[in-house]
């Protein structure tokens, strides 16, 4: 089970722990008061660095109004590609993360940053604090470093701990706690950018299980950068962004600190990740790019869609959907003739029912890929999406769940294999002409309690290797959901070969547990999945 996977059966226990117990638990520890929070812009002075350069070069001279982007599917690709920018920067970094893990790749990429602050870049880092269980010493050790500010968004006053047991120590806060920003960003010298599901660990980038990790970025330049930045300035500028120094215990913050930190994050940083020649869309490596002085970029109009960090505070309508959630499904109903959306979670409720059922009644073809019951690392969440099952299909839309691993008949008769796969992405394709990738689930944490990012870019080129990736190489491995014929009930059909394999029920389950998770679903409000 994942970080994540933990922290959300956390904050679905306590809710209604809390609900219980919160008039106990007034008076317990609260965040600091009269919080100095120096305000900073992204920096524009740029036009003199290499990257700028490089980036100019990347782009034909007549797409001055365009962006230039790439897509980033691969996870050794994905990681050398932050590294390779962190280390190219002259003058500033700006990034914002929902986790940073504590394992190899968390630390290399912290001492990346590190080491370009050595140099006199500008570090802003800004961090969701929930995920941070136990790092107030590694963080607060970079952040002693000279050029170096920190931040945690939102952060849990109870500091020391797991990230359970903090959870339940600030139940007195649930409502707060419960809203995280789950925003991912880089940017490097204000002039490119990396965007979309990406944290910074292991998981995501190949180096770990699940070996079949399915996630999605987008390398940006242009004008879509200055878009990014004006949004990481919003959160690092809020009320809800606490420098380190004011949480941490203040033995962590000097010079020992850092000197623990150097010793911390030189071994993890000696190791290099294997970076393969070609990624599955034939491109070479962001970083080998950069050397060249060129950057193979699809010339593109693109817009950012982001929520307000206000959507994280009390004053925020509690079932108003986020921006991010309004683009998204704006995007949908401009389809004319076909919709293809991934989500590993995908919980639609009333309104995202509501636009799918439109598109479908103007004869648009609409594909839904999610995780199956095998690769989800949540399944309470996949329950709350498979109560919509039957209605998404009665209205035409065509439902396409992961199998756990490439090896379909092990796959079909129930063997629990889940750790060989999972779907992490977050993208949709219109008319093979539009494209969504962002931080963005279809449930309704994501549109009424976290805070979200996402690109909306127009490009055939971009929209058709998306497209190409998910019907190539993830469909065929992928159960398809339809309607037993005359009768009540669900079908799961994988390809076997030429063959079908069928099975009239849910694989990867039992009666057992279905049954605890029908039981856990009575009591558990939608909104929390």
């Amino acid at each position: 089970m994942t970080a994540f996977s933990f922290t959300r059966c956390t904050l679905l226990i306590a809710h209604w722990v809390g609900l219980v117990l919160a008039a106990l638990l007034v008076g317990c520890a609260g965040l600091p008061a009269g919080v100095q929070r120096p305000q900073s812009q992204a920096r524009t002075d740029v036009a003199d660095t290499r990257l700028a350069t490089i980036a100019a070069a990347s782009m034909p001279a007549d797409s001055r109004q365009l962006s230039g982007m790439r897509l980033l599917p691969a996870g050794d690709q994905a990681f050398e590609a932050r590294i390779a920018l962190v280390r190219a920067a002259e003058k500033s970094i700006d990034a914002q993360y929902y986790e940073i893990a504590d394992d190899v790749s968390g630390r290399q990429f912290l001492r990346a940053l590190a080491d370009a602050a050595a140099r006199g870049v500008r570090v802003r880092l800004l961090v969701d604090d929930l995920h941070a269980a136990g790092e107030d010493a590694l963080l607060a050790g970079l952040a002693a470093r000279p050029n170096v500010e920190l931040r945690m968004f939102n952060p849990l006053a109870v500091r020391d701990g797991s990230v359970a047991s903090r959870v339940l120590l600030s139940l007195h806060e649930f409502s707060r706690i419960n809203r995280r920003m789950h925003n991912k960003l880089l940017v490097a010298d204000n002039v490119f950018a990396i965007s979309g599901g990406r944290n910074i660990a292991d998981e995501y980038f190949g180096r770990s299980e699940p070996a079949n990790f399915i996630d999605m970025d987008m390398f940006s330049a242009g004008p879509v950068v200055q878009e990014l930045s004006a949004v990481f300035d919003s959160y690092w500028n809020s009320e809800h962004a606490y420098p380190i120094q004011s949480l941490a215990a203040p033995e962590l913050t000097g010079e020992a600190a850092r000197r623990q930190f150097d010793q911390s994050v030189r071994q993890s940083g000696e190791l290099e990740l294997p970076v393969a020649a070609r990624d599955p869309l034939g491109q070479s490596s962001v970083g080998s790019q950069l050397a060249r002085g060129r950057v193979e970029l699809h010339p593109a109009a693109a817009r950012v869609i982001a929520d307000a960090p206000e959507k994280a505070g009390p004053g925020h309508a509690q079932l108003a959907d986020g921006a991010v959630m309004n683009g998204k499904l704006e995007l949908l109903q401009s389809a004319r003739s076909e919709v293809l959306v991934a989500s590993p979670y995908f919980v639609p409720g009333r309104r995202t029912l509501e636009v799918l059922k439109q598109a479908t009644g103007n004869r648009v073809q609409v594909s839904v890929m999610t995780n199956s019951l095998a690769t989800t690392d949540e399944p309470l969440v996949h329950y709350g999406y498979a109560r919509y099952r039957s209605a998404l299909l009665q209205m035409g839309v065509s439902l396409y769940e992961l199998m756990p691993g490439d090896d379909v008949p092990h796959a079909v008769v129930g063997e629990k294999r889940g750790s060989l796969g999972r779907l992490h992405a977050k993208v949709a394709v219109v008319d093979q002409r539009w494209l969504y990738i962002g931080s963005l689930n279809m449930d309704r944490r994501s549109a009424h309690s976290n805070t979200e990012m996402g690109l909306i870019v127009e490009s055939p080129e971009l929209a058709g290797q998306v497209a190409t990736l998910l019907r190539g190489e993830r469909l065929p491995r992928s159960y398809q959901v339809r309607s037993t014929a005359g009768r009540q009930g669900l079908q799961w059909v994988a390809q076997k070969g030429e063959a079908q394999v069928v099975l009239d029920a849910e694989p990867n389950t039992s009666w057992g547990r279905q049954l605890r998770l029908s039981m856990l679903s009575m009591v558990i409000n939608e909104e929390l999945l």
